[in-house]
């Protein structure tokens, strides 16, 4: 039997998911794709600059992750708060 392991590395390298299901292994990918670019362009405006690069890294996800949310409150539409957090510790960077 033959298995195939997708595993996803941020741009430091580092592990980020490892997974049998390719769509995941690329919706993944294109969020971390997406978090950095975010990244950037909050570091060439300057915004977050008392961050750590940690720091910076998990707020970047942390947007791109709830990206729907994030897209309703910029709308002006209300959100429903939830009773289970939108980030939970075994998501973090």
């Amino acid at each position: 039997m033959i298995e195939i392991e997708y595993i996803v590395k941020d741009h430091h390298g580092a592990e980020r998911l490892r997974t049998q299901d390719k769509k995941a292994a690329d919706a993944f990918d294109r969020m971390l794709d997406n978090a950095e670019r975010l990244a950037q362009l909050l570091r060439a405006e300057g915004i977050g600059q008392e961050l750590s690069e940690t720091g910076m890294d998990e707020l970047t996800f942390y947007l791109v992750r709830n990206a729907s949310t994030v897209e309703r409150i910029l709308k002006g539409k209300a959100i429903e708060v939830q009773a289970n957090p939108l980030w939970t510790e075994s998501e973090s960077l």
